[in-house]
């Protein structure tokens, strides 16, 4: 030993080395997750057939267990094998609702409206405002009633007065029905209401107005979304459809031409002006509509 080592350094580093320390456990095999007495994880797995995945042959499903029941000393059930099998059904509930949900989506989900076809010349009234009437255009014969009349074979009337609100054109609406007793009516109309900031809920009414009119009268009704004027529009020139129109049309169970307008403003290439298409843009506005009428089942062929 060297004269600076301390006497009682030696004896420290033989009470510290791992072999005199006493066993950590009694000595023989266990299972590694014994644990002292207590309250136990429901996931432990004491010895024997109590484990719900290592039980006697006979049916798997938690109600219709065998007799084979895991017990304490007194006869119950033990706690564990409880809690296990309680785990268990739970886990078989959720995944059972997991399998079920897509069903229960398709079951909730409405099916597309879908009407009865109009016939090659069949009256079919188109009541709006200037994008109905045309303006910018060039011609009556570009607009998309003129258009659309020519790729179905309907007799398109063009009831479309430019600067009109959907309170002008309900206050239309009777006489032109009496008029002309069209098949179908193509209602698009709000777009001045919103770009003059009129009340949104007058708005709503009269198109309500409107759809339980065209009803009373008889002829079937499309609604044709408007765009819905934004300050981010503005600077992007991106358009989408107000959501005014896909709640009126969900609500009373109508077909809904979506994203005509937005598609064709929203493209400086189809526009006459900033609020108006041009030829190229009115017969692609006819060319959509004719598509949203055949999924509607209004159109054959």
């Amino acid at each position: 030993m060297s004269r600076c080592t301390p006497a009682w350094l030696p004896e420290w580093r033989q009470a510290l080395t791992l072999t005199s320390l006493p066993p950590l456990r009694p000595a023989g095999p266990r299972d590694p997750w014994d644990r002292p007495a207590g309250p136990r994880n429901p996931w432990d797995r004491p010895a024997g057939p109590c484990d719900l995945w290592d039980r006697p042959a006979g049916p798997r499903i938690p109600s219709d267990r065998p007799a084979h029941r895991c017990a304490s000393s007194d006869g119950r059930a033990a706690p564990a094998a409880i809690d296990r099998r309680a785990a268990a059904v739970a886990v078989l509930r959720w995944v059972s609702l997991a399998a079920c949900a897509p069903a229960l989506v398709a079951c909730g989900a409405r099916k597309p409206v879908r009407g009865m076809p109009v016939a090659a010349g069949s009256i079919v009234l188109a009541l709006g405002d200037s994008l109905t009437h045309g303006t910018g255009a060039g011609g009556e014969q570009a607009s998309y009633p003129a258009v659309l009349g020519r790729l179905t074979g309907w007799k398109v009337v063009n009831a479309g007065v430019p600067g009109d609100t959907s309170a002008q054109a309900l206050a239309r609406a009777p006489a032109l029905l009496d008029e002309h007793r069209p098949a179908l009516v193509l209602l698009g109309i709000g777009g001045n209401d919103f770009l003059r900031r009129l009340d949104e809920g007058e708005t709503r009414a009269n198109l309500l107005r409107l759809v339980d009119l065209v009803r009373a009268s008889g002829p079937q009704l499309m609604l044709i979304a408007m765009p819905r004027p934004t300050l981010a529009a503005r600077f992007t020139g991106s358009l989408t459809d107000h959501p005014m129109y896909g709640e009126i049309a969900e609500a009373q169970r109508l077909p809904l031409h979506r994203q005509g307008w937005s598609e064709v403003l929203g493209d400086e290439r189809l526009k006459s002006d900033a609020i108006h298409a041009n030829a190229a843009g009115y017969e692609q506005f006819a060319r959509g509509l004719v598509t949203t009428a055949r999924a509607a089942g209004l159109l054959v062929g």
